[in-house]
């Protein structure tokens, strides 16, 4: 039990890691023209769906019982990867 807590806490810390970066793009994205905005705009929202989806993953990671725990950890970690490279190809291209 105490790996799963460790887990699910290991994996909060991240999604609150994300939301601080979709945080500063939107932050950005106030002060920057027109044309930069619109692309900051949809970065934000392709950032914020993996975050969901990822957030969604997590929920049901704490809703599960020991036996689905595994199968569904599983899934999350194909949604973690994929949100990771998201966050990270936009780190280098908005920095």
């Amino acid at each position: 039990m105490r790996n799963r807590e460790a887990y699910e806490q290991k994996l909060q810390a991240k999604l609150d890691e994300w939301q601080a970066e979709v945080d500063k793009l939107k932050a950005r994205a106030q002060g920057a023209q027109a044309d930069a905005r619109i692309e900051y705009q949809e970065e934000i929202d392709r950032l914020e769906s993996y975050r969901d989806e990822a957030r969604q993953k997590l929920a049901e990671l704490r809703e599960a019982s020991d036996d689905a725990w595994e199968d569904l950890k599983d899934g999350a970690e194909r949604a973690w990867d994929s949100a990771s490279e998201a966050f990270k190809s936009a780190r280098s291209r908005f920095k």
